[in-house]
C-alpha cells in the first residue's frame, strides 16, 4: 500500500448512457485517481459497448452474473491493495473537476477522520441537494440529509453518521477491518450498514462540501419499484438488529417497533402494503444470521455508545418531518 494512492470503484449495472457520462467526467478530475476500476454486473444494455476501446487506462471486469452492488464492490476493494484508499462512485453520478482532489485534500487535512461524503446535487438542477451525508434514525429509519432542499443548506463541512456510496471516500484498511460491504444485502443500505460498523469500530466520517457531483439517483425517485422497497426495508431491520449497542436496543427499541409498524401503514395506503409486509417478515426469518453477525460486531465496539447517540437522530417525529418532506418535493411545494 502506497500512502496517498486512491483507486475509484465503478459498479455498473444497466446505468446506460448515464455510465459514459460518469467516465467521461472522471477522465477530466483535476486529481487522477491511480487505478479505476469498472465492474460490470452482466449488463445487458449494451452499457460497456466499446469501452476498452475509448478509456483504455481503467480496469473493466465484467462478472458473469448480477452479484449486487456489495459484492461487486467488496470485489474491487479487494483487487485494490496497493491502494490506501478507495472512492466509489455511482454510474449515475457525474463528478465536478474536483470531486476526487477535494475529497483527498479533507483527508489530508483530517487524518482523525477514515470516511469522507460529496456533496450530492440533484442531476439537472445544481440548485437542488440529492443529499449532504446520510441521516440514521434511532428507528433504523435513514434518509439523505437536505434532500431536496437549496443547495446553500449544505455548505458547511461537518460529521455525519455517514456518506452515501454514490460518491464517497474510504480508507481502504478501515473497510477491510469492518468487513466490508455485507453481501447479504445484495443492494440498499449496504452503505449506511458498513458506516455504522466503521462508527462501532471508532472511524470517524466527515462531510465536504466542496467534493461535488450531479446524481440521478435511481432509488431517490418516488417512483419506487417493488424491488428497492424489498431490499431497502428488509435491509433497515438487518442494520438496526446487527449494530445498536445493547445500551442503545434498551433505549430505543420502542422506536424502532413503532416506526417499523407505521412504515408497513404509510406505504399499505400508497398500496405498497404487501411489499412492505414481506420484506419484515423476510427480514425476521433471517434474524437468526443477522444475531450470529451481531455478536461478532459488539465484541468489537470501540466507540462510546452515548457519543454514538449524539450523532444519530433522536427526535421521536423526525421520520414523519421527512416523510412530508418527501411528499412536499414530490409534489414542487
Amino acid at each position: 500500500m502506497n500512502p496517498g494512492t486512491v483507486a475509484v470503484i465503478i459498479v455498473n449495472y444497466n446505468a446506460g448512457k448515464h455510465l459514459g457520462q460518469c467516465l467521461a467526467a472522471l477522465a477530466g478530475q483535476t486529481r487522477m485517481p491511480n487505478r479505476v476500476l469498472l465492474i460490470d454486473n452482466a449488463s445487458t444494455d449494451g452499457s460497456l459497448d466499446g469501452i476498452e476501446t475509448r478509456l483504455p487506462q481503467f480496469e473493466i471486469i465484467r462478472l458473469e452474473k448480477n452479484t449486487g452492488f456489495a459484492a461487486a464492490n467488496n470485489l474491487g476493494i479487494e483487487k485494490v491493495p496497493d491502494c490506501e484508499w478507495v472512492a466509489l462512485l455511482n454510474p449515475d453520478a457525474f463528478a465536478d473537476p474536483g470531486w476526487l482532489e477535494q475529497l483527498l485534500q479533507a483527508a489530508q487535512a483530517y487524518p482523525e477522520f477514515s470516511v469522507f461524503g460529496s456533496k450530492l446535487l440533484c442531476a439537472g438542477n445544481r440548485e437542488r441537494l440529492d443529499g449532504a451525508g446520510d441521516v440514521y434514525h434511532v428507528s433504523g429509519l435513514v434518509w439523505r440529509r437536505f434532500h431536496g432542499q437549496p443547495v446553500t443548506r449544505g455548505e458547511k463541512a461537518e460529521e455525519i453518521f455517514s456518506p452515501c456510496a454514490a460518491a464517497a471516500l474510504y480508507k481502504r484498511r478501515a473497510v477491510v477491518e469492518a468487513g466490508g460491504f455485507d453481501t447479504d444485502y445484495f443492494c440498499y443500505v449496504e452503505d449506511v450498514d458498513l458506516g455504522f460498523r466503521l462508527q462501532l469500530l471508532g472511524h470517524r466520517a466527515r462531510y465536504v462540501p466542496d467534493s461535488i457531483v450531479e446524481h440521478v439517483g435511481w432509488g431517490t425517485t418516488e417512483q419506487r419499484g417493488d424491488f428497492s422497497l424489498y431490499h431497502g426495508h428488509r435491509n433497515l431491520v438487518w442494520t438496526w438488529v446487527k449494530n445498536m449497542p445493547r445500551p442503545l436496543c434498551c433505549r430505543y427499541l420502542l422506536q424502532f417497533l413503532v416506526w417499523n409498524v407505521l412504515t408497513v401503514f404509510v406505504f399499505a395506503c400508497r398500496g405498497k402494503g404487501a411489499v412492505l409486509l414481506r420484506a419484515k417478515w423476510d427480514a425476521l426469518m433471517r434474524l437468526p444470521g443477522m444475531l450470529k453477525k451481531r455478536r461478532r460486531m459488539q465484541q468489537t465496539i470501540e466507540i462510546d455508545p452515548e457519543r454514538l447517540a449524539g450523532l444519530m437522530n433522536r427526535e421521536w417525529s423526525a421520520p414523519y418531518t421527512n416523510f412530508k418532506n418527501r411528499a412536499n418535493n414530490r409534489s414542487g411545494n
